[in-house]
């Protein structure tokens, strides 16, 4: 990336910023005007839960207040990162993939490039901004309140993740004496965990080489990812929640057969059909990954590298451990072609990918 002239990379971290929220989002916000509905592009945009749901009576007035707020927080983003050392033309580059969550750097050694600490402080600020649903960062700004944010459980178990992991990756980091400096431990693993937890990618160290579960554990950590409604890939944490509260049901229910347990989130009751889409989604999720994997190790690849190239891919993340640590170039062309399939089921969210599959959507 170094050698690659200005003209190449802005036109790559453009198109990181443009598929941040998606095309076809804009495309709605200026389809209604031409006379063409778009509401079925914006629902098979939207992930998860989201489908349904609408900061504006028209659907051309939620895309532009989506993208209202996209433009707002990318130009922030750019303004902090040249206030932090960045030049005008980093700067801007840095911002659009790190709103958009897309983790391409100007440069081979990403945020470490930099060795700025204030650039990594800015970079961590955004990149979690941008894994927030962006339905609530609308609703907070036009608010003028933080109550959005506070209420919302999928952003309290967002944060909560990123707490626990920077935690536990700071102290083992400190522990196993990796880092000798308290300081120095927190600096490079909460940088590391919300890159790699939002599935944004950007690097400040080589976290691969990490003693014992730390990779593996940040890994993992991608599964989840961000929030719904932000452009962050995984399987969004409001799947993840609602998982775990199905798990919890079922528990109770070994023990209270009879009584009556809805799934609850702030207090209400979340609709049957919607635990149905998660668990269908999960369960095509697990499916894909396991088929994929196998695919890779048929086609000669190792299991640490197969097992988290697919992770890399299938969550939009991008870096990932083995032989795809640094990059894919030692891979082989039927290698590549599975991780692009992968990289295309991750960011539709399976369920878009896999429909053009059915001799249903064909009859139709």
């Amino acid at each position: 990336m170094d050698t690659l002239p200005h003209s190449i990379l802005w036109y790559r971290q453009q198109l990181q910023w443009m598929g941040g929220m998606g095309i076809i989002v804009l495309a709605v916000a200026i389809l209604p005007m031409l006379g063409i509905g778009g509401m079925q592009l914006y629902r098979a945009e939207m992930p998860g839960p989201l489908k349904d749901s609408k900061l504006a009576p028209r659907i051309s007035e939620t895309a532009k207040a989506l993208w209202l707020i996209y433009l707002g927080l990318t130009l922030a983003c750019a303004v902090s990162y040249w206030f932090a050392g960045m030049n005008w033309f980093d700067a801007f580059a840095h911002s659009f993939s790190t709103v958009a969550i897309g983790g391409f750097s100007t440069h081979d050694a990403s945020i470490g490039y930099y060795h700025n600490v204030n650039i990594e402080i800015v970079s961590m600020v955004f990149m979690y901004l941008a894994g927030i649903n962006f339905a609530l960062h609308f609703t907070a700004f036009r608010s003028l309140s933080n109550k959005p944010y506070l209420l919302d459980p999928e952003f309290k178990v967002y944060t909560f993740i990123l707490i626990i992991g920077i935690a536990v990756t700071t102290f083992y980091l400190h522990y196993k004496g990796f880092y000798h400096d308290w300081l120095e431990a927190l600096r490079y693993g909460a940088f590391q965990t919300i890159s790699i937890a939002t599935t944004t990618g950007f690097s400040s160290a080589e976290f691969t080489i990490w003693p014992a579960f730390l990779p593996v554990m940040l890994i993992f950590m991608s599964f989840i990812g961000g929030s719904a409604g932000s452009t962050a890939g995984g399987m969004k944490v409001i799947r993840f929640l609602l998982l775990a509260k199905q798990g919890s049901r079922e528990i109770k229910r070994l023990l209270h057969p009879n009584a009556l347990m809805p799934v609850k989130l702030n207090g209400r009751a979340v609709p049957d059909r919607v635990i149905t889409s998660v668990w269908g989604f999960f369960s095509l999720y697990v499916v894909s990954f396991i088929g994929l994997m196998m695919i890779l190790m048929m086609l000669g690849m190792d299991q640490v590298t197969a097992f988290s190239a697919i992770a890399a891919t299938i969550n939009n993340l991008g870096p990932g451990l083995g032989d795809v640590s640094t990059n894919y170039q030692s891979l082989t062309s039927p290698m590549k072609w599975v991780l692009t399939f992968a990289m295309l089921l991750g960011r539709l969210e399976i369920f878009t990918l896999l429909v053009l599959f059915t001799a249903s959507f064909w009859r139709s």
